[in-house]
């Protein structure tokens, strides 16, 4: 019985390069560009990482810090990332980067106002409120209280043995000195 020849350029022929994509994968046109996902769609780290403009190992360093970030993981650690965590990732951005907030008032923010205004504010739906470091130094500790009579004295006794060493050293090393300049007696 003799084989029929397929066509390559057709779907399921034997030259892969000629094989038609399926419909969701065709390219669009215009752009050259894979379409859109739906909205609830998961996304992987590339695809976050390219919507928000930056490299991917911000993205998993955001993870260390913020703990409300937690993307599923898949096989080989794959991360696949949900609408909501997007969202929070570009409130993040927009609070990090458009607002000049420091990762530790990031945090605060999140900690004071909640994941879901951080996430308005990646929507683009709230305003964070203006960046005010509110880390203030610590304050000097109080003064000790005046040393007694007694405590003065032991102290005062300490510090002139301390300067009694000091000359015996000093006095020990001109001594030194003077007998590395010395020439040898043979």
């Amino acid at each position: 019985m003799p084989i029929e020849d397929e066509d390559p350029a057709e779907p399921g022929g034997n030259d892969a390069p000629g094989r038609a994509l399926p419909p969701e994968k065709e390219l669009l046109p215009e752009k050259g560009l894979l379409p859109e996902k739906e909205p609830g769609a998961f996304r992987t780290i590339g695809e976050v990482a390219e919507d928000l403009d930056l490299p991917q190992h911000v993205l998993r360093f955001w993870e260390t810090r913020f703990t409300q970030v937690r993307p599923l993981k898949r096989g080989g650690n794959r991360r696949y990332y949900r609408p909501d965590d997007v969202d929070l990732l570009h409130g993040i951005r927009r609070l990090l980067y458009g607002q000049g907030y420091t990762i530790r008032g990031a945090q605060r923010v999140l900690r004071e106002r909640g994941m879901r205004f951080v996430q308005a504010v990646g929507r683009g739906e709230q305003v964070a409120p203006a960046f005010v470091e509110t880390d203030h130094e610590p304050e000097p500790e109080a003064a000790a209280p005046p040393l007694g009579r007694a405590d003065r004295a032991s102290l005062t006794a300490v510090l002139d043995e301390l300067r009694a060493c000091r000359r015996t050293l000093a006095g020990l090393r001109r001594v030194s000195a003077t007998e590395l300049d010395a020439p040898e007696a043979t």
